[in-house]
């Protein structure tokens, strides 16, 4: 995850991808940043299930070379986290290559119906501020996730993981919103100022979970080049969505070849129904409840200037721990 590894591995590939480690490093080290960005809201999202995105090397890389649900998500969240945080440097001034977005050509705010300067309320607005220059991080996303991989037998793997990609990218370009900033006399607004800005990185997670709740399985067509939905009456997945083609194992228990750490003493809800209850996190094994004693930082007061001081208490808390 970080710029030097990045680059060591593609001195063995050609094109703009190694050119952009020898003459651009600065944009390697925004890409390393939004891979760990992806990483992180990926153990977010999977906190309470069996498999919880562990970023530990040798269960991690297991899952990678698999094309199973949590694969697509990784591989989404991934290039999704490299556009964001590309396009977020580029808005920061942080990068020479890019900047704020150029907004001359872009169409009216909302409402749409709008085909003037002028809103139905009389107010004035105008595209401004530093709009964030999504296309500039989408593509270089684009560049850095969709590396030219090997031919013949891991054709379909290829075409599952760059759909993935693309999904992940478009998790946060097609989701752009609007921000305006009134401006005028006596805090009136006789002008606005709009701008585009991404969604926060925990929307496009969400919307990322849910297509992997709602992935579809696929396999490869007699070309060898396209994918087609496994089942009848199974509409084909749009680029937004999720694909895999091989059902994920059940995580129940630690097994290296497969990435799965298991879920014994990970804690869990004991009242709850869905995916963090112990009965399905613990996979029916039962659990076991522990009174845990841990000090935090209490009844903390403002000096001047300028110290917060707090007093250390000791609390007490009842887990559920898988057996």
């Amino acid at each position: 995850m970080d710029p030097n590894s990045i680059c060591r591995k593609t001195k063995r590939l050609a094109g703009k991808q190694a050119e952009l480690c020898q003459t651009q490093p600065e944009i390697v080290h925004e890409v390393a940043k939004g891979a760990k960005l992806g990483v992180r809201e990926c153990q977010y999202q999977f906190r309470f299930r069996r498999w919880n995105c562990t970023s530990q090397n040798k269960y991690f890389g297991k899952i990678l070379q698999q094309d199973i649900r949590e694969t697509a998500f990784v591989y989404a969240i991934t290039a999704a986290g490299v556009s964001h945080a590309v396009t977020q440097a580029c808005s920061m001034g942080e990068l020479l290559q890019c900047g704020c977005e150029a907004t001359r050509s872009r169409a009216p705010p909302r409402p749409a119906s709008f085909s003037t300067t002028t809103s139905g309320e009389g107010v004035k607005w105008e595209w401004g501020g530093c709009g964030d220059d999504v296309e500039f991080g989408y593509e270089k996303s684009k560049q850095f996730m969709d590396a030219k991989r090997k031919k013949g037998k891991s054709d379909i793997r290829t075409l599952i993981d760059l759909h993935n990609n693309e999904a992940g990218r478009l998790a946060v370009r097609n989701y752009m919103r609007t921000e305006c900033k009134c401006h005028g006399l006596s805090g009136s607004c006789t002008l606005r100022t709009c701008w585009k800005k991404m969604p926060h990185f925990r929307e496009v997670g969400d919307r990322l979970l849910e297509r992997f709740n709602g992935a579809s399985k696929v396999m490869g067509g007699n070309d060898g080049k396209t994918l087609i939905p496994v089942g009848q009456n199974i509409k084909p997945p749009d680029k937004q969505d999720l694909i895999y083609s091989a059902e994920s194992p059940d995580f129940c228990s630690p097994n290296r070849k497969t990435g799965s750490l298991g879920t014994r003493g990970r804690m869990c809800n004991s009242t709850a129904m869905d995916v963090s209850g112990c009965d399905l996190l613990c996979c029916e094994r039962g659990y076991r409840d522990e009174t845990v004693v841990f000090e935090e930082n209490c009844l903390c007061r403002f000096h001047w200037c300028c110290v917060v001081q707090c007093k250390k208490c000791s609390v007490r808390k009842e887990l559920s721990l898988c057996h």
